[in-house]
């Protein structure tokens, strides 16, 4: 029970729920037969005891984050997310999320966060999350008197959708229950358009086509997903679909522009069919765009002239290069469908201006000339 002790006996084989436990109670594992000694492994049959704490709710201050926002009315908010920020209040990231940013930008107070999902999920996705979420919702904090200041009882801020830590581009929050509803059962029915481009280690082939393979969780990486190719069997795979085309083949071929249009939007779909194809996002170490790989495609095909801005490149991505470009959606309250754009932020921008260039190089007397690289 939570907030007492008790005895635990560990079975042999552990279900997901009890594997995520010891590794939080891990440290702590003590056998019965030796208290003063505690082990990192364990065995059948070993008896241990834990105290379980009481869940605090997690809260949601106000702060003073700039917001890049593309369009706002009473009832929706679209801002184009920088690369770094995490979405929402979590354990973990209690502070500098959208939530937070949006909080004091709708000049509300502390909020309590809550969500449906169990507190391990919402901890492990906080930052690697790009699923469809329509069950975030941010409520007066116990502890805040709603009848003073400028508090707009109308106005609750609800994530309707998530992007990645890494993942720069367009959210689009609900300023009202009634817009989170709607925008909700959009996604839900995968009538809201969402356009994505990325920067690949390598080209697709072919240049276009649609990627069907269900996605689950990495048995191996609980941060990660996989490519599941086959039947979906379990409850823990799910449908996953997404449309690509090649915009444009970069570097000689060792790197290409691509847009993705998902069908649906499960966790990391984008990185996770990426990587099944075998062309990781660069700057994406957790899918298989780790620098080495991306090296090792664009040197060989490369003049050594641009070796150098080649690595300074590419030790300078920091996250999987990859933008929400465009968000479509039909307005809650107007029923007029909207479209909204974003360009891509200064890393991309960079990187992709440095790969195009390299196709534009041009031999004069022996010396290669490359265009705008002074960025770089």
């Amino acid at each position: 029970m939570p907030g007492q002790g008790g005895h635990v006996l560990i079975p042999g084989s552990l279900p997901d729920s009890m594997a995520l436990a010891e590794l939080a109670f891990r440290p702590a594992f003590v056998p019965a037969s030796s208290p003063s000694m505690a082990v990192l492994s364990r065995r059948d049959g070993d008896r241990v005891c834990c105290t379980v704490s009481e869940l605090q709710p997690l809260r949601a201050e106000p702060e003073d984050i700039p917001l890049d926002i593309v369009y706002e009315d009473s009832h929706v908010l679209v801002v184009n997310k920088p690369a770094h920020m995490v979405v929402h209040p979590a354990p973990g990231n209690a502070n500098g999320t959208l939530v937070n940013a949006i909080l004091h930008h709708c000049r509300l107070p502390t909020m309590s966060c809550t969500s449906k999902k169990n507190s391990s999920e919402a901890e492990e996705l906080s930052e690697f999350s790009e699923d469809e979420l329509d069950d975030f919702h941010v409520e007066p904090s116990s502890t805040v008197d709603i009848s003073s200041g400028n508090y707009d009882a109308h106005i609750r801020p609800g994530i309707v959708h998530r992007l990645d830590k890494g993942t720069s581009g367009l959210l689009v929050v609900a300023k009202d229950e009634d817009s989170h509803a709607h925008l909700a059962e959009q996604f839900k029915s995968h009538t809201i358009r969402r356009v994505y481009i990325s920067l690949t280690s390598g080209v697709p082939s072919p240049s276009s086509g649609r990627i069907e393979v269900p996605i689950a969780r990495d048995p191996n990486n609980r941060v990660r997903m996989a490519a599941v190719a086959g039947s979906i069997n379990s409850k823990h795979v799910r449908y996953a679909a997404s449309r690509y085309k090649v915009l444009e083949v970069l570097a000689n071929g060792g790197s290409a522009l691509v847009q993705w249009r998902l069908e649906t939007g499960r966790t990391h779909q984008i990185r996770a069919h990426a990587k099944y194809q075998g062309i990781p996002l660069l700057g994406d170490e957790v899918y298989g765009g780790t620098k080495s790989m991306a090296l090792s495609l664009l040197k060989p095909r490369t003049p050594s002239s641009f070796h150098g801005y080649l690595s300074r490149m590419i030790s300078n991505l920091d996250r999987p290069c990859l933008h929400a470009l465009s968000l479509g959606f039909k307005h809650p309250h107007t029923g007029e469908q909207v479209q909204f754009s974003c360009s891509p932020p200064a890393d991309f921008s960079d990187a992709l201006s440095l790969l195009r260039n390299i196709n534009n190089v041009s031999s004069n007397n022996g010396e290669i000339y490359v265009e705008n690289v002074s960025s770089v």
